[in-house]
């Protein structure tokens, strides 16, 4: 009797040690959406080992899914070093297209570490490389600073700090130069970040029309950036380069920001697959 029994309790043990994931990309800026349910213990380290792109599933972070009282779903960002973000206007995006695949909802309200997001679905696309969903989405206020200089004996920038509930320090240049990511990565590592910062440089190509690339706090470069898309369009705005709306391009794609009082962030989720994690 003993060893069907042993061969049981193994059985179940396999099946505690699955973990249940949609795999999203926004833009080319990939999550991994996981129920909070299904995990315990340290979520920095399993959020790590599951965004390793060799021996993980691989994305650019996890949004950790929690029931909450006054919002569809509360999202907790955790980038793929294991460190916690405030928010991801793309993540936020992806969470809402999660909640959209589940049936019946045209908006969505999620719980960020930056406040309550509310997701409006703007339309929605079956194919065969997963399901797509265009939403706009309500950001907030900006929080626009002045110029800040950074000079040390490896580096000069100049740039402006803005705020879309996460840091970010945008710096506008003519054109993007070889080497600008080993320049970002240091900025993010100055004293005038003490909780480091997301890196955007931006070339303006029109009046309502700007180009960017992106270091992402705790990722690294990274194809695309709800709130780094937000955060350069609001720079170029308040700064008199362009006027709202604004088409905002990066490696992974685009997306449409306006600024009236409150900044909307209009743009796609795709729904990759879905799967299992062996933890």
């Amino acid at each position: 009797m003993s060893a069907p029994q042993n061969l049981g309790q193994k059985r179940e043990s396999q099946r505690n040690a699955i973990l249940p994931f949609t795999k999203a990309s926004a833009c080319g800026n990939d999550f991994l959406l996981v129920e909070g349910a299904h995990a315990s213990g340290d979520l920095a380290a399993l959020t790590r080992r599951l965004c390793d792109r060799h021996r993980g599933v691989g994305a650019d972070g996890v949004e950790w899914l929690f029931p909450d009282a006054e919002a569809d779903v509360k999202a907790r960002l955790i980038n793929a070093d294991g460190s916690e973000a405030e928010i991801s206007g793309n993540g936020t995006r992806s969470v809402a297209a999660e909640i959209c695949s589940r049936g019946g909802k045209t908006e969505v309200v999620v719980r960020t570490g930056a406040g309550l997001k509310a997701c409006r679905l703007i339309s929605q696309n079956g194919g065969r490389q997963g399901s797509t969903f265009e939403f706009e989405v309500d950001m907030g206020q900006p929080e626009v600073g002045g110029e800040l200089s950074i000079e040390t004996m490896w580096l000069r920038a100049v740039g402006t700090k803005v705020s879309m509930g996460n840091p970010h320090y945008v710096i506008f240049v003519e054109n993007f130069q070889d080497g600008w990511q080993r320049q970002a990565a240091l900025i993010g590592a100055q004293p005038q970040f003490p909780q480091g910062t997301n890196v955007e440089y931006v070339v303006v190509r029109g009046a309502h029309e700007i180009e960017i690339r992106l270091f992402e706090r705790g990722v690294g470069e990274t194809e695309s950036s709800g709130t780094g898309s937000c955060a350069s369009a609001v720079a170029a705005i308040a700064s008199g380069r362009v006027a709202s709306p604004v088409t905002v391009i990066a490696p992974g794609g685009s997306q449409t920001v306006r600024w009236e009082n409150q900044v909307f962030l209009r743009g796609s989720a795709t729904l990759v697959c879905r799967g299992e994690f062996y933890i």
